[in-house]
């Protein structure tokens, strides 16, 4: 785990740390050999196309929508130009855990990394 990832999973809630740690390994294994870094202050994976933040009431998964048609960043929440997210409250159950994959896998394979 990159060490400024590590120190910022160790700073969140019990809470939160698990579900962090539930995304980390999602994105981790769906994605071999994708890479982990620390970009604008949250865990950044792939340069930037997935990261992970804690917020005071959720986890967000955020993912770049750049060149992503408008009817498949409908499948995300926020209102950002270049990336959107997915709030997650809880520890995802598998069939929550595979909804987030697929989604993970249109935007490894069409979104570009915002700049």
């Amino acid at each position: 785990m990159h060490k400024k990832v590590n120190e910022y999973f160790e700073k969140q809630s019990v809470e939160h740390k698990q579900i962090l740690e539930q995304l980390r390994e999602l994105i981790l294994t769906t994605f071999l050999g994708i890479s982990e870094d620390f970009l604008w202050g949250v865990p950044g994976y792939d340069g930037g196309r997935f990261y992970l933040a804690s917020l005071k009431n959720q986890v967000n998964l955020g993912v770049s929508i750049v060149g992503l048609q408008k009817a498949e960043i409908a499948s995300f929440e926020g209102g950002g130009k270049t990336a959107r997210h997915i709030k997650v409250f809880d520890l995802l159950s598998k069939e929550e855990q595979a909804s987030i994959i697929e989604k993970l896998k249109l935007v490894k394979e069409k979104a570009g990394i915002p700049k």
